[in-house]
Parts: C-alpha cells; structure tokens; sequence
C-alpha cells in the first residue's frame, strides 16, 4: 500500500545531482574495421563534447586531448562536428572553430586556416574523398560587421593548401558527399526563406581531376518537398528520404536511368527528421540490396529491414521506441543510438535483425521502476481536428496523493518548433513525476511524426495554433480527471517559451510558467537572431516587415500587461539565437506589473544548457519556484531563488 502525502513533497532518487553527475549525451557513432566511435556530451566537464572510441577488444578510450572540445557553430546549432578515414579523425575545435587531422599515435594538428576573427570561419558536414586526398564539407564564414555565407569548400586532408570554394550560390548546403569512385558529388540546398524541411533540393555534378564540379544536375526537391540525407548506395546510385508524398519515405535514384526516382518503401510513416543538426542519420546501408532504417508513426520508432532488391521489408524489434541515430559498417554490423519509456537513450551494436549488446549508456546509475511513469500516448481535440502528447502520471513505489488531491500538471513542450516529443525515458520529466507532479508533453501542430500536414499546419499560426494546443492538453487531462485543474504550470524551451509565455499572457489555465531561453518579441527576433533562422517566421507568421502587426499581436511582450500570471525565466549569456534582451524585456513589465517573478543567469552558456551547474542549478530552481506559487513543500533542500513581488 503506499501512503498518502501531498503532492509535490515526494522524496525521490531522481535528484538534480544525479541527473547532471551521472547523465551524458550520445551522438553521431562511426563504425570503422570493428571499431566504433561516437561523440559524447558531459555536462560534469562544463558541457564538453569528447570523441570515444570502443575497439573490437571491448577497450574503450577517448580519442582526443582533453583540451579538445568536438562542436562546430555552423547554423549555431552545429552538427556533423567529425568524420573518419582510414583510421583518422578530422573534426572541428569548439574554441578556435578550425578544423583539426588526428593521425593515430599523433597529437591533433589543424588543417584550416587561423581566421581573421573569432570563430569567423567554421566547417561541417565533412566528407573525405575515396582515394583520402580531400574533404569537402560546408563552410560558413562570418564577415567582420558583414554578411554571413554559406558554400561547400574543398581542402586537402594534409592542410597543405587552404580551402577553396566548390559549391556556392545557395544561402544553406548540407550533405555533400562524394561518390565511392570518385566520379560525382551530391549535395543539398536551399534558400531563403525556406528551411530546409519546407523545401529541399538535391543536385549533383561530375568532378573534374581536381573536383572541380561540372554543371549541376537537379534531382529531386523543390520548394514544396523535403529531401533529406542523401548517400552513395554504390557508384551512380543515390537513396535519400523525400516528403513528397505527404510523409518522408525512402527512394532510390540511378543516374544513368532518367525514369526519376523510385519509391522503396511506400507508407504513411517519417524516415526523415527536421534537419536542425548537420549528421543526422535515420538509415544506413547493408551489405547485398539491404537497408536498415527507423521510422516514426504515431509517435514512436521502429526499425526495419529492407531488401531493395526483392522489396521486401520486415520489422526488427531491438525494444527502442525513439531512435536518434544509426549507422553500419556496410556490410552486417549496425550501431543504434535509442531508449524506450524504460531506457534512457543509449548506444548498441550488433548484427542487422539480431538481438543488440548495450555498449554506453546516457545514464549511468538504475532506478527502482517503481518511481518511473510510463508515458500514455494521447490524442486530443482542438477546435476541430486532433493533437498529440505524453502524458506521465506521478509514480511513486511508497507514496500517492493525498485523500480527495489532485496532482498538479506540467505542461511542456518541444523547441523547434518541427522537432518532436521522445518517448524515450526522460529522467529530467521523471524527476517531476517521482515528486508527484504529472507532465505532458505536447506535440502540437507543426510537430514531425505525424506527416507533412501535420507539419504544415502550424504556417502562420507560430504563437497561437501551438498555444491552443498546449492549452488544450492541460484541460483534456483536467476534465478527465487525472491532474487538478488549479495547479498546472507550463514550461518551454526557445521556441517553446514563446508557446509558454503566450499560453500564460493570452489564456487563464495556468497558475505558474517557465521559460528557458524563450522568445517574448517576435519583431526583436527577426530583428536579432542569426542567419540560418532569419527568415523562418517568414512561414511560421508572414513576411516582416508587411506582417509587422502581425507579429506584435503575437508577440507575448506586446501584451505583457494582460499577464496575471508569476514566471521564472532562465537564460544563457552568450545565447545569439534568442539573446538575454528577450526576457530582459518582459521582466521590466513584470516588475513594473509588480508580479512575481524570478530570472536566473548563466555565464558561459549559450542557446541550450550544456554546463552540469546550470542545469542542476536550473532544474531545482524551477522546483523551487512552483513550490512557492502552487503550495508545496518539497522534500529536497534546495537553495532558495530570490522571486521579486512575491
């Protein structure tokens, strides 16, 4: 029987110390000759981003110096920070933002140029060359005062001579990749104001002796299809996911057959991801015709197995039910990063269509299944058509609600705002859920996962359709029954703390917000955010400035005197996708409203939390905050926050 006590007062394992002492992030992974490599996050060593490697003796070592820091600032949000040949690293240095050779047995050596400005000059989305003479990878350099711009550069791998321009005339490129003879090079673009989910376009052109590209050939993409992560399956022969069809499938394309490309596995599921980050990875190639590759349908990922030869394809069951990235050797072995409601993501390996072994978890310490919540996947009406969310109950193996209580709700959602929910095991919700606190996490329109009019349903409607829905959910659940209807808060990152704060300024379903780095000035954003989102409110409210009304009636700080509601607001210092003038400005209403509030600030961080004291220091001051305005005591000693007008 478990005992009764109020909720939010639940003493937990689930603690912001552990959370941030003994939680890293894993991405890209490489596999090379029975070697495996993947880049990973550590919050404890200030957010640092190392290369590890596990070799085919089961010896797992780290790769570079530890004075190394593995992030490119290409878009800001960076990405396909490394690549591999023949044994050797190229990657790009987060301090100086060159790009650096490691030979083994030999110390990393940089093979750019030193800019002329800090960071002026940064490189992504490598690819080496078959015979290992070259990279080509894309360029964004920072022009003093000046405009930014984006090409595919070229550079021999010794660094003997600087790198030269290959691709330009675009204002974004990714994936330039350089087929297996030697002969072609493919790549993506787009331009503004388009992102590159909206519309993508794949090219590809013969290179000259010296890779110089001959004239560009278009094949696939327009304005209204997404192509994303195109690859060689062998010489002359391309695969890559494109959204025609209303959902991101599989095709297959020959460059010598002008019958155009060939649908490879046709269903109403995602094969693509919003291509926020360079080296993303959602299929990878088999030895034969085969291919293995993960795709989302209501909400969750499967893995499949294809043979493009007989068109055959079967499910392969590896218990992950949200899949970040994969890779092959090529030939049998796949790796995986993934988790499940049980799993927290992590890294696995083994042969296609055979049970994985576990090689590096995110999350190095257990915990008591008792106080994990398994999320319900909801579906919910919204002024005639449906949304989507988890929903995570409190869990506690010893305690439940008061006789008669209700448990409060948080309501949260996605950045993006085309990312998606994971339904992987999240130890940041179950840190609220083990306290008794429910959470949901809303997939509102524009959300991926759900097809391309799912996506395209948030065009124009940036700040109002998403805060319906987060609205929407919190009542659902209310009504339902399962949270009180007078305890719920939200909270949101970057583009969701728009979503956050215009649910709080424009609506009364919630008693307390939070806002992590989130947009209050939709006009201050166009205005001062960098290149690669420059024009995205463009489609997500209308073209500025002929929409100006438009985005001040948005705009949550334009309506700041409707707030009735106390907010904490955390921000990074060196943040230059939504900068501390943000929520500066819409402290200064809140003060002269006199209305609680508190905002906490960040040395050294910038657009995302990556430093384990911020996010410790973050997470329990949020904890704190809610305490104090829904009625809490919490069972956990925490460092008060100083909340003005309280």
């Amino acid at each position: 029987m478990r005992r009764p006590a109020p909720c939010g007062s639940w003493l937990s394992p689930i603690t912001a110390d552990r959370l941030t002492a003994g939680q890293i992030s894993i991405s890209e992974p490489q596999l090379h000759q029975g070697d495996l490599y993947w880049l990973e996050g550590r919050p404890s060593e200030r957010g640092r981003v190392a290369l590890v490697c596990r070799q085919r003796d089961g010896t797992t070592l780290e790769v570079l110096p530890e004075r190394f820091y593995v992030r490119t600032r290409v878009h800001e949000y960076g990405g396909g920070s490394w690549t591999l040949d023949r044994g050797t690293v190229f990657f790009s240095d987060f301090r100086t933002q060159r790009l650096f050779r490691k030979d083994p047995g030999a110390e990393p050596r940089p093979i750019t140029p030193e800019p002329a400005g800090p960071a002026s000059l940064r490189y992504a989305d490598a690819d080496v060359s078959p015979d290992g003479r070259w990279i080509v990878c894309v360029r964004e350099q920072h022009a003093p005062d000046g405009p930014v711009t984006n090409d595919i550069g070229l550079l021999p791998t010794d660094g003997g001579a600087e790198p030269r321009s290959l691709v330009s005339g675009h204002d974004f490129f990714s994936f330039p990749r350089i087929s297996p003879e030697g002969r072609w090079l493919l790549w993506t673009t787009w331009d503004h104001p388009r992102m590159p989910w909206d519309g993508a376009d794949l090219w590809a052109a013969e290179l000259g002796s010296d890779l110089t590209p001959g004239p560009p050939r278009h094949l696939a993409g327009g304005p209204h299809e997404c192509v994303f992560q195109p690859r060689w399956a062998s010489a002359g022969k391309v695969c890559f996911v494109s959204d025609r069809t209303g959902w991101g499938n599989l095709y297959s394309l020959d460059l010598e057959d002008r019958n155009g490309a060939i649908p490879l596995l046709p269903m109403d599921a995602e094969f693509g991801l919003p291509q926020w980050v360079f080296g993303l990875s959602r299929y990878a190639l088999l030895d034969g015709e085969r291919i293995v590759a993960a795709c989302t349908r209501e909400g969750r990922d499967r893995l499949v197995l294809l043979d493009t030869g007989s068109g055959k394809a079967e499910p392969w069951d590896v218990g992950y039910t949200s899949i970040s990235a994969l890779t092959s050797d090529g030939r049998e072995t796949v790796a995986v990063v993934g988790g499940s409601p049980e799993t927290a993501p992590e890294l696995s390996a083994g042969s296609a269509g055979c049970p994985l072994s576990v090689l590096r978890r995110s999350v190095d310490f257990a915990v008591e299944p008792g106080y994990l919540s398994s999320p319900e996947h909801i579906e919910f009406p919204v002024a005639g058509r449906s949304a989507y969310a988890f929903f995570y109950p409190p869990a506690h193996p010893d305690l439940g609600p008061a006789d008669g209580e209700k448990p409060p709700l948080i309501v949260t959602s996605h950045g993006g705002p085309t990312s998606a929910a994971s339904s992987a095991l999240s130890l940041p919700i179950q840190f609220w859920t083990s306290r008794g606190i429910g959470v949901v996490d809303v997939n509102y329109g524009g959300s991926t996962g759900y097809g391309r009019a799912f996506m395209e349903s948030l065009r124009g409607r940036w700040g109002e359709l998403d805060v319906e829905d987060c609205v929407a959910a919190a009542r659902f659940l209310a009504a339902r029954g399962d949270v009180d209807p007078h305890r719920m808060a939200i909270r949101g990152r970057s583009a969701s703390g728009l979503t956050t704060l215009g649910a709080l300024v424009f609506h009364d379903a919630f008693r307390a917000g939070a806002s992590y780095y989130g947009v209050a000035d939709l006009e201050r954003l166009v205005r001062d955010t960098h290149k690669f989102e420059s024009r995205y409110l463009d489609s997500l409210i209308g073209p500025y400035p002929e929409k100006a009304e438009l985005y001040r009636r948005r705009s949550p700080l334009g309506h700041a005197d409707r707030l009735e509601t106390p907010v904490i607001f955390f921000q990074g210092l060196e943040d230059v996708v939504v900068p501390p003038s943000q929520p500066e400005a819409m402290i200064r209403v809140l003060r002269e409203k006199e209305l609680p509030f508190a905002y906490l600030t960040f040395e050294g961080e910038q657009h995302g939390f990556r430093q384990a004291a911020t996010i410790r220091r973050s997470l329990e001051a949020e904890l704190y905050f809610y305490s104090r305005i829904l009625g809490f005591e919490p069972a956990d000693e925490i460092e008060p926050v100083e909340i003005e007008n309280l």
